[in-house]
């Protein structure tokens, strides 16, 4: 992770030390809601034996040394500039770990969201998490590195995986034009651009398709100063309910009838 944190590893320890004294467990939460995703999926251990096929396609990433192209249309780089780097140095350094993409895999499970949206297929290892736990679901993965989603697509036909589709391009092309055809949208993993402005405008695009049911996950929001300051504007949003701060990814809900409530919880 602290090759994905410009900020570096000494101000995660320090964000994350102030996180350990604010956060609670199961002890700590006083909406039903909460205190039942929180003990039948965020702190939920248990492997399940999809995990097992696609770590080892992670495995087959972290030992591919190939160099491909890069195009980094995020944070950290100057838009469109164009690099080489090893697949394996992708795979060690920008994928989802084990276990956030587990516990991403069992968010889906749990809510069985009918379509999904990810902003950043990357080598495509979250994509697939997210397919294996609806099959049934429409999911549309957006990737700003053709190189990558190429890849990506290689992956999920070696997994046997038909319901995702990866448009390879950036976020300010595809999108909006993805959310006006779904309509609604119940799923969203925004991991992509860890700025700001962006951040805030896929958000602000995204909300009119929300439903009471829908689910957005902000992925790394202590990245830097910039997605701190993302992740509180996004947390006061009149249309925001309850969020939860896990520290690596924060979740989203827009649950009517419920009392505004921020969470921060270890798992």
């Amino acid at each position: 992770y602290y090759f994905r944190n410009p900020m570096g590893k000494l101000q995660k320890i320090l964000d994350y030390i102030v996180f350990l004294k604010q956060s609670n467990n199961s002890h700590g939460i006083h909406s039903p809601f909460v205190f039942n995703l929180y003990n039948e999926v965020l702190n939920v251990k248990k492997d399940y034996y999809l995990y097992g096929p696609i770590e080892s396609l992670r495995a087959s990433y972290l030992s591919n040394h190939t160099l491909i192209n890069m195009l980094d249309l995020g944070a950290g780089s100057t838009l469109g500039e164009a690099a080489q780097r090893k697949v394996s140095k992708i795979a060690a350094t920008s994928l989802q770990s084990p276990k956030y993409a587990a516990l991403l895999f069992r968010l889906v499970d749990y809510f069985q969201p009918k379509n999904i949206i990810e902003l950043g297929t990357s080598l495509g290892i979250t994509t697939c998490y997210l397919a294996k736990a609806v099959k049934n679901s429409d999911i549309i993965s957006i990737e700003g590195n053709p190189a990558l989603a190429e890849m990506a697509q290689h992956g999920f036909q070696k997994m046997g995986i038909k319901n995702i589709t990866c448009k390879s391009g950036s976020f300010e092309t595809h999108f909006l034009p993805t959310l006006k055809k779904s309509k609604q949208v119940d799923f969203i993993l925004f991991d992509g651009n860890h700025r700001l402005a962006p951040t805030l405008q896929y958000f602000e695009e995204a909300l009119p398709f929300a439903n009471e049911n829908s689910v957005f996950v902000f992925d790394d929001i202590y990245w830097s100063e910039e997605m701190k300051k993302a992740w509180e504007t996004i947390k006061n949003h009149p249309k925001v309910t309850i969020t939860v701060d896990l520290f690596e990814m924060g979740l989203v809900f827009f649950r009517t009838g419920q009392t505004k409530q921020h969470f921060k919880l270890r798992v």
